[in-house]
């Protein structure tokens, strides 16, 4: 990873301006699937509240700035439900405690997160730059003159994991990705929704755009009970 970014767990430090990045809650998954007849029960948030907890102990000894919550905060297209709602306000009443702001950079599925800004008093906004290191979401590239400002751009919205097998059995793992896009450096950054892994990108068709290109020299960095470096994803044992 770059010398100013160290992955912490499914977080991301720019260490140079104490900024802590995170991706993708989707708060209210398990109530979209609930409603769609496909029950499963409603354990994320303790474990994102507990996983996050178990971040900021690592964090300790470092004063936060900002946190950024680099898209899809919430699941929900078109509306609030209750239980993203509820959930939504205590994560940020959480997180608020570890900094001094929050920002929400706007995803795909946050079509109505005005409410909730709103009464937490918090900005949201469609990118945001750390010196030259863009935040956005992924779900589109922007203009030439946002992306001519940046040498580093960090995104969410692909939730990306990669299946590694031993001996029989294969597990999938949340992981960071590293790599270009038009010459400037990119990562993209895990989901911190726990009740799904993500896009297996060794399967899958990648859903950002920005991730429309060969991926075999992006180097990958697996997430487990700590963070694993396995090099490039042409390496891994499985084929594009």
């Amino acid at each position: 990873m770059e010398s100013n970014l160290k992955i912490i767990d499914l977080g991301l430090l720019i260490k140079d301006q104490n900024i802590l990045v995170l991706a993708d809650f989707h708060i209210g998954y398990e109530e979209a699937l609930n409603k769609q007849g496909i029950l499963v029960p409603k354990f994320q948030f303790k474990d994102v509240i507990k996983r996050l907890g178990n971040i900021f102990s690592e964090l300790k000894k470092i004063k936060i700035d900002k946190i950024i919550i680099n898209g899809d905060i919430k699941h929900e297209f078109g509306r609030i439900s209750e239980q993203e709602w509820r959930e939504t306000l205590r994560l940020l009443d959480f997180l608020e405690k570890h900094c001094k702001e929050i920002i929400l950079v706007k995803g795909n599925h946050d079509t109505i997160l005005g409410p909730i800004a709103k009464k937490k008093k918090v900005s949201v906004v469609d990118y945001y730059f750390a010196g030259d290191v863009l935040i956005m979401h992924g779900h589109r590239i922007p203009n030439k003159n946002i992306l001519k400002k940046a040498k580093t751009i960090i995104i969410g919205h692909e939730h990306p994991v990669v299946s590694l097998k031993e001996d029989i059995r294969t597990e999938k793992f949340k992981c960071f990705l590293k790599g270009k896009y038009k010459r400037k450096k990119l990562i993209v950054m895990p989901s911190f929704c726990l009740a799904t892994e993500g896009t297996d990108i060794l399967k899958e068709k990648p859903l950002s755009p920005f991730l429309e290109q060969d991926l075999r020299n992006f180097e990958v960095f697996v997430v487990a009970d700590k963070v694993y470096d396995f090099g490039k994803l042409k390496n891994l044992n499985q084929p594009l």
